[in-house]
């Protein structure tokens, strides 16, 4: 597949809608539009990799340890956002050929999101953002 053909390089130019949790220059992170759980976030390079294991490691921008740091904020600030510990992440590629983690609350009580459901997505993406 080529970066013209992706819907994640779509995302990352703008050409298709989403709902941003963060981005830097490397990185975005943005809310699964068929959410597992409130607060489910896709982490992607911008940069165009088939599979997480093709970024770069060592000192360069954008490597494989910058990707997990990132990650890591958002598994954090779901924490925070929806008053749980439990924070699943799972790395599968194949229904998007571009590199990205899933991370997402596992199971919450229900009155850790109130109002919010899965589907609030922009509710959720204000409490993921705030939280960061």
């Amino acid at each position: 597949m080529s970066e013209t053909d992706c819907i994640f390089c779509k995302i990352v130019k703008g050409k298709i809608p989403s709902h941003k949790i963060y981005e830097d220059e490397n990185f975005l992170a943005f809310l699964d539009i068929n959410p597992q759980s409130p607060g489910h976030t896709q982490v992607i390079p911008k940069k165009h990799f088939r599979w997480v294991w093709n970024l770069p490691g060592g000192q360069v921008p954008g490597n494989i340890g910058d990707y997990f740091k990132v990650v890591q904020k958002i598994a954090l600030a779901q924490q925070k956002a929806f008053n749980t510990d439990f924070i699943l992440s799972k790395i599968i590629g194949d229904e998007v050929e571009h590199a990205h983690i899933w991370v997402y609350p596992g199971e919450l009580p229900s009155q850790s999101f109130g109002e919010s459901s899965k589907t609030d997505l922009e509710g959720n993406a204000e409490k993921i953002r705030k939280a960061i």
